[in-house]
């Protein structure tokens, strides 16, 4: 490599740092993993589900862990060989379809009825609560439960970085309340209620389940939306539902979906509350 080539490498890195452009750090048959922000990944596989790594200076956390993904276990370790947290936001098999490259995950307990719809899992399961917390050695990760999308649904939050990995609780766009076993949208509402709270004192970046579909972290304005969407479902003062078509089979056969400003939900329409 010349020096024109090489200053014009670093100058890529510096300038997609900088501006907070993803630089892709490694690729193979199944997923993609690019660097977002300083010692913070994003893996996206090919059938659009997400996870993150985030490396502290003693450990490292692993965020959900996809549906199909070969020797999974190898391919983190590209990205940091620091002792690994495994953390699942919940239980549906495309947040949790990985779980057996890895001895030990964390997860909530009210998702443990959902196991029977994932691989079997062998390894040693460690349930998290409200407020936990994560010591990666300069960057801590707190449990936050957000109940709704499925009964054990939690998010991660990296208050330092005003970072929030939500998994599927805030959806990608759109969150699905339609499935099995049901939670009740003012439950829903409650949990966005919270995380609102949240982003006025220092969460500014909401990093969603299914990061290929939108390329980017949600604000507050997303999850104002969802909160008031729910609160509006629950009191049968939302915009009129249309009928939504879905191959999920954890749900209703008949769902709805509505739509506030640039969040949606995807409901029950017998099974509000």
């Amino acid at each position: 490599m010349n020096f024109k080539s090489t200053f014009l490498s670093f100058f890529l890195i510096l300038f997609a740092s900088f501006f907070g452009i993803s630089q892709e750090v490694f690729k193979n048959n199944d997923l993609t993993i690019s660097k977002l922000e300083k010692n913070m990944w994003v893996v996206e596989t090919k059938d659009n589900t997400t996870m993150y790594i985030i490396e502290g200076t003693k450990k490292a956390m692993l965020i959900d862990t996809g549906t199909k993904c070969e020797k999974l276990d190898e391919v983190v370790r590209q990205i940091t060989q620091k002792p690994l947290y495994v953390v699942i936001t919940h239980i549906h098999i495309d947040h949790a379809g990985n779980m057996d490259f890895f001895d030990n995950v964390y997860f909530h307990p009210a998702d443990t009825v959902l196991m029977s719809r994932v691989k079997p899992y062998k390894g040693k399961v460690h349930y998290v609560k409200n407020g936990d917390l994560f010591d990666l050695g300069g960057t801590t990760i707190e449990v936050l439960e957000a109940p709704g999308h499925t009964p054990g649904s939690i998010v991660l939050l990296d208050r330092k970085a005003g970072n929030c990995y939500s998994g599927d609780a805030y959806g990608s766009g759109q969150v699905w309340m339609q499935l099995r076993p049901h939670v009740s949208m003012a439950t829903y509402a409650q949990s966005c209620r919270e995380m609102e709270a949240l982003m006025d004192k220092g969460i500014t970046k909401i990093y969603c389940g299914h990061y290929p579909y939108v390329k980017k972290a949600y604000d507050k304005s997303y999850i104002t939306e969802m909160r008031q969407l729910a609160e509006e479902l629950s009191k049968g003062t939302a915009p009129e539902g249309k009928p939504y078509s879905s191959k999920v089979s954890i749900g209703t056969q008949t769902p709805m979906i509505t739509t506030k400003g640039n969040a949606s939900i995807v409901y029950d329409p017998e099974k509000i509350n």
